[in-house]
C-alpha cells in the first residue's frame, strides 16, 4: 500500500485531469441529486408544532385577570357607603376596605411589567426566533446534509459517452481502447442517472479488466545464466531500470552480473556502474565505442564462469525508426545465441510514460527485432498519459512486469492492476 499512495500521489496530473473531466461532464447537463433534496422539506414538518410552547405564554396572563376580581369587589364597598349612613358607627370599620383599593389600583400597572418577563427570556427571544430554537438543530442538519446533498447525476445517453471517450483519449488511452471502455460501461446502464463516483468506479473497474490478464511478474527460469536484455528507446530510462531490478534480485537472494552494452555514450557506462555500486553488483564495461555484441558475448562467458543466477545487458538506446540500430540489437541477440540457443530468456522494454501513443508504435518495432516478452514502464509520474499503459495491454497483451513513478530505488514495484486503476482514476484503495 505505500507503493500505491506514492503511485497515487504522483499520478495527480492524470487523475487529476480524469477527476476534472468527469466532473464538467456530469455538471454539463446533469441535475442535483432528488432524493437529496427531499429529505429538506420534510425536517420543516416538525417547525409547526414549535409554536405550541408559545401558545402556553398567553395563558399566563389569563390566571393574572383571576387575582384581579379582588378589587372587582372593593370598589362595589364603595358603592356601599354612597348612602347616607354617615351618622352611624359602620364607618369606622369601613375606612379598613379603604386602605385595600388602593392596593387594588397597584397591581393594574402590574399588567405593564407583564410584557417585560417576555422579552427577557433569551431563548425565546425574538418572536421569529421561536421556531429555531428547536429548529436551529434542524438548521444545522440541513447545512450538514447539504454538504452531502450536491450530488450531481447525469444520464448516460450518447452525448454523454461521446464526452468519456474524448476524455479518455485526451488522458492517451487511445481511441480504440478508449470506445471499447465507454461500450462496456454503458451495458446494462443506458439511460440510467450515474454520479461523477459511479462513473469512476466503472471506469476503474473497466481499467482493471484490461489490465488482470497483463499483470505478470518477470519470470525465473532454472537456466544459469538467465540473460535479460533490457531495449528501449533514448531516454526511457534503461539503465535506472537495470539498476533497481539488479538491487531488487540481489535483495532477493540471487547473484546478478551486470553488462553496460551501451559503449556508445561513456555518461550511460558510469550512471550504471553507480547503480552497480549501490546493489554491490558486478558491472562488465568495455571501451567506449566498441562492439556491444561482442562485450555481450564475453559477459555470458564470465556469467558462466561465476555461477551467475542473472546476467542483464544494457543497451544503446535506439529509435525504433534507425534501421541500422535496430540491426546492431539484432546482431546482440544473435551473438549470445551462440553460447545459448535459447537466450536472451526475458526481453524487456523499457517505455517512457510520457510518450504517449508513440509507445505502440515502439513495440510494433521492438517486437519484431528482439521478440520483446515483458513491459517496464518508467515515468509515471509525468503522467497525463498513464492512460498509454491500458491501450498497451489492451493492443498487445504483453506482460506488464514494473512500474516506475521516481529515481529512488524503491520507485520500482511490480505492477498490479487494482492499484493502478484507482491511481488513475482518483479512486481510494
Amino acid at each position: 500500500m505505500a507503493f500505491f499512495s506514492k503511485l497515487k500521489e504522483k499520478l495527480f496530473k492524470s487523475s487529476s485531469k480524469i477527476e476534472e473531466g468527469l466532473d464538467a461532464i456530469v455538471e454539463d447537463g446533469g441535475e442535483p441529486d432528488r432524493p437529496s433534496e427531499q429529505p429538506e422539506p420534510r425536517p420543516e414538518v416538525p417547525q409547526p408544532p414549535a409554536p405550541e410552547p408559545p401558545a402556553s405564554p398567553p395563558e399566563l396572563p389569563e390566571p393574572e385577570p383571576e387575582t384581579q376580581p379582588q378589587p372587582v369587589e372593593l370598589p362595589e364597598p364603595e358603592t356601599v357607603p354612597v348612602p347616607e349612613h354617615v351618622p352611624s358607627p359602620d364607618p369606622a370599620p369601613r375606612p379598613e376596605p379603604m386602605p385595600v383599593p388602593a392596593p387594588g389600583p397597584e397591581p393594574r400597572p402590574e399588567p405593564e411589567p407583564l410584557p417585560d418577563p417576555m422579552p427577557a427570556d433569551p431563548t425565546p427571544g425574538i418572536p421569529p426566533a421561536e421556531i429555531p430554537p428547536q429548529g436551529g438543530g434542524l438548521l444545522n442538519r440541513l447545512f450538514k446534509r447539504g454538504a452531502a446533498a450536491p450530488v450531481m447525476r447525469r444520464t448516460l445517453d450518447d452525448d454523454m459517452l461521446e464526452q468519456l471517450e474524448e476524455l479518455l483519449i485526451s488522458a492517451d488511452m487511445g481511441v480504440d481502447t478508449a470506445l471499447r471502455v465507454t461500450a462496456n460501461m454503458a451495458e446494462g446502464r443506458f439511460g440510467k442517472k450515474l454520479s461523477t463516483d459511479e462513473i469512476k468506479s466503472l471506469l476503474a473497474q473497466e481499467v482493471t479488466r484490461i489490465m488482470e490478464p497483463v499483470a505478470k511478474p518477470m519470470p525465473i527460469y532454472p537456466k544459469r545464466p538467465q540473460v535479460v536484455l533490457v531495449v528501449g528507446v533514448n531516454g526511457s530510462g534503461k539503465t535506472t531500470t537495470i539498476g533497481k531490478l539488479a538491487s531488487q534480485f540481489k535483495a532477493a537472494g540471487k547473484k546478478v552480473v551486470i553488462a553496460a552494452g551501451d559503449t556508445f555514450r561513456a555518461a550511460a557506462v558510469e550512471q550504471l556502474q553507480v547503480w552497480g555500486d549501490r546493489a554491490g553488483v558486478p558491472v562488465l564495461t568495455a571501451p567506449e565505442g566498441s562492439d556491444p555484441a561482442s562485450l555481450a558475448f564475453d559477459a555470458m562467458a564470465r556469467a558462466q564462469e561465476e555461477g551467475a543466477d542473472l546476467l542483464m545487458i544494457d543497451t544503446a538506446g535506439r529509435l525504433q525508426n534507425r534501421a541500422d540500430l535496430m540491426e546492431e540489437l539484432a546482431k546482440i541477440v544473435r551473438v549470445i545465441r551462440k553460447k545459448d540457443e535459447t537466450a536472451p530468456h526475458n526481453t524487456l522494454l523499457v517505455l517512457d510514460a510520457t510518450t504517449g501513443q508513440n509507445a505502440l508504435s515502439q513495440v510494433e518495432i521492438f517486437r519484431k527485432i528482439s521478440d520483446v516478452s515483458g513491459l517496464v514502464m518508467t515515468k509515471l509520474d509525468g503522467t497525463a498519459k498513464g492512460g498509454v499503459l491500458v491501450a498497451l495491454a489492451d493492443r498487445f497483451g504483453l506482460p506488464i512486469h514494473a512500474i516506475g513513478v521516481g529515481e529512488q530505488i524503491d520507485d520500482l514495484a511490480p505492477f498490479d492492476p487494482e492499484d493502478f486503476a484507482a491511481a488513475l482514476t482518483g479512486l481510494d484503495a
